[in-house]
């Protein structure tokens, strides 16, 4: 495939059969006309884009997908705290063809800074990121990095394409109201010829020479002029020396620059797409205030990219992807599943001593972190004294209050339900303190606990107790019976530090919000909005790379057999869309950071007005009744969190 910088060519069917959707399949361009009665060849430099081109605006909630019909388009107008992301998406859309080769042409997306009126800057390829959204089994996925703060665009006829617009916003950041746009602009075929035969080898080149030019200019305030009169001469021979380079040859002439559109003609032809952005002093925490545990199986990175378990490789590959993940608010865990269940769990690959445990551990965005029960990496250790002196080490730190050790997944019996106390006395010989987590959405079977299956449900905390601390349960267990959270807590001795978490799996299915591939958009964001309401203090997820085996990078993904399309997958290996290695984000992942970050303005509401309140003004705002009524629209999500701005701000 090409690099995430050129025009790429991505065909990929819709799929029917997907739950929820919100996209509109099944298209028809019958109700579409274009605008003008163009013949012949068209020549996009001297004809406004927006004859050629649909472009309008839509909310980080929608699926966009190629089928999706045009609609007006409308300036951007969006709200952020410090430390919060906020997304939207740029929909086109052809309206004529003016390229061959089977597209319908290509656009030129060139982003700039966004600036206050006080001259603060949130930087486009920094704080400003766009991504290309790429279908997935048909239903609109993946989030392919583009080149910034220029990149190039294929559209094909009768296909509407999505970008993904991020604003990452510092935590230092001054509140402000910062403006910008976005161009767009419809390309000559030969443009495009020219952007994709600079290879990577000439835009290194490139970059480098630019690079050093900044660095000889950049430091130049409060020196002495015959310095600055150097530093400007040397600046000015590296870029001469760019210029008459072999890659902008075509563009020269005896005379001078060859055809090139100038910047009068690309502001009257270009569609300029405004983007305005309210910075408000709110800062979201560092720590998130709900643990977010996902795990990342260290067997699928180990088959994908032919690692051998322990070795430098290995460690590197973890250690990218623990770093990627922490960015989303979540708190990792590396998992591998044996018998019956059994799980071994750890937030880093390195033992207690080494160094790198404490850069991991005390890492302020890391909510929570999982200690192995038994050894990670063989040592010759056993697994009682390994055991040990993780814990005799790990209890003398500050971070200690992060840690659990989750042993089982969803245990079933009494014999599995004994292997958990087991476990959980050996752990407790050597710290008193440690938590233990255990997932279920049952009683033991041959041991019911009560008359009723939710009765014995209800009383896993009676038999496990004190073998766990941290009871997490199945959302799927509740159904649409929100009301039911409460006797559930009601079990727990929240004195004695006894928490009450959830997970979604294989279930709730539609229209209980989850994580699967083609639900609502709102469907997504909304599992976070449950966990609120409900009052859980911490969430898990079994997976977020857990596809089928490969034994190639670059292989195509595969959901794993049995499982709804895209459950236990939250990102995809880069090298299945480009030659970049970094891992590329799901719309579900983004969906569950914008979850998150939700809690923290309700938690922020709730400081000063009540818990209660704050479960109110979701149901006031229309965004979130229970697990079959939530908003399909994102209006309410924007109603909340302006209430919460209004009320809160200083």
């Amino acid at each position: 495939m090409d690099n995430p910088g050129n025009p790429q060519e991505i065909m990929v069917p819709p799929v029917e059969g997907v739950a929820g959707g919100g996209t509109a399949y099944g298209w028809g361009d019958s109700g579409s006309r274009d605008p003008l009665s163009l013949r012949g060849t068209i020549d996009p430099s001297k004809i406004p884009s927006a004859d050629l081109v649909h472009v309008w605006c839509m909310p980080s909630t929608a699926n966009v997908g190629p089928q999706d019909m045009p609609r007006p388009l409308e300036p951007i107008s969006l709200l952020a705290a410090r430390n919060e992301r906020e997304s939207i998406q740029i929909a086109m859309r052809p309206k004529v063809t003016w390229a061959g080769s089977g597209i319908a042409g290509v656009v030129q997306v060139q982003c700039a800074d966004l600036c206050s009126t006080s001259g603060d800057r949130l930087i486009a390829g920094q704080s400003l990121t766009l991504r290309r959204v790429v279908p997935v089994l048909g239903v609109p996925d993946a989030l392919v990095p583009v080149d910034m703060p220029i990149s190039q665009i294929r559209l094909f006829p009768g296909e509407t394409t999505a970008i993904w617009i991020s604003i990452d916003v510092p935590s230092a950041q001054p509140p402000g109201q910062y403006e910008g746009e976005l161009i767009i602009t419809a390309m000559k075929a030969d443009a495009e010829s020219s952007a994709q035969s600079l290879g990577n080898v000439e835009k290194h080149q490139l970059y480098k020479e630019l690079r050093n030019c900044l660095d000889i200019v950049e430091p130049i305030e409060g020196k002495p002029m015959d310095e600055v009169v150097e530093r400007v001469k040397s600046a000015t021979t590296s870029l001469r020396r760019v210029l008459l380079s072999p890659s902008f040859s075509d563009l020269f002439s005896d005379n001078g620059p060859v055809d090139m559109m100038d910047e009068d003609s690309i502001s009257n032809l270009s569609i300029r797409v405004k983007l305005h952005l309210t910075v408000w002093d709110f800062v979201l925490p560092a720590t998130p205030s709900l643990p977010a545990v996902i795990g990342i199986s260290d067997t699928v990175i180990e088959d994908r990219y032919g690692l051998e378990h322990g070795s430098k490789e290995w460690y590197e590959a973890l250690d990218q992807h623990f770093k990627w993940l922490l960015n989303y608010r979540i708190s990792p865990y590396f998992c591998r599943w044996g018998d019956s269940m059994r799980v071994l769990t750890y937030t880093c690959p390195w033992p207690a001593d080494h160094p790198k445990s404490d850069e991991y551990f005390m890492d302020p965005r890391l909510a929570a972190y999982a200690v192995p029960f038994t050894p990670i990496v063989s040592c010759g250790d056993t697994v009682k004294d390994h055991l040990q002196r993780e814990v005799e080490i790990l209890k003398t730190k500050s971070h200690w209050k992060k840690a659990y050790f989750y042993l089982w997944d969803e245990p079933l019996n009494v014999e599995q339900y004994d292997s958990i106390r087991n476990m959980a006395n050996e752990i407790r010989t050597y710290a008193s303190d440690a938590r233990v987590l255990t997932t279920y959405y049952c009683g033991p079977s041959d041991a019911p606990l009560a008359s009723n299956n939710f009765e014995a449900f209800l009383k896993v905390p009676e038999f496990l107790r004190p073998h766990t601390q941290i009871y997490c349960t199945s959302e799927w267990v509740l159904g649409n019976r929100e009301d039911l959270a409460k006797d559930i807590i009601a079990e727990l001795q929240t004195e004695n530090g006894e928490e009450w978490w959830t997970y979604v799996c294989m279930g709730p299915s539609d229209p209980h919000p989850n994580w699967h591939l083609g639900m609502r958009g709102t469907q997504h964001r909304a599992v976070m909005w449950r966990v609120w309401k409900e009052g859980g203090t911490g969430f898990l997820y079994w997976g977020a790379n857990c596809y089928e085996k490969a034994t190639v990078a670059s292989a195509e993904i595969r959901f794993r057999r049995g499982l709804p399309p895209g459950d236990g997958v939250l990102y995809y290996p880069g090298e299945v869309f480009s030659s970049s290695h970094q891992p590329v984000a799901s719309l579900r992942l983004e969906r569950l950071l914008s979850g998150l970050q939700d809690i923290e303005y309700l938690k922020l509401y709730a400081s000063r007005f009540g818990r209660d309140e704050s479960v109110s003004l979701l149901e006031r705002t229309g965004m979130y009744f229970g697990p079959e009524r939530y908003t399909h629209e994102h209006m309410p999500i924007d109603v909340m969190r302006s209430e919460i701005f209004r009320m809160c701000r200083s």
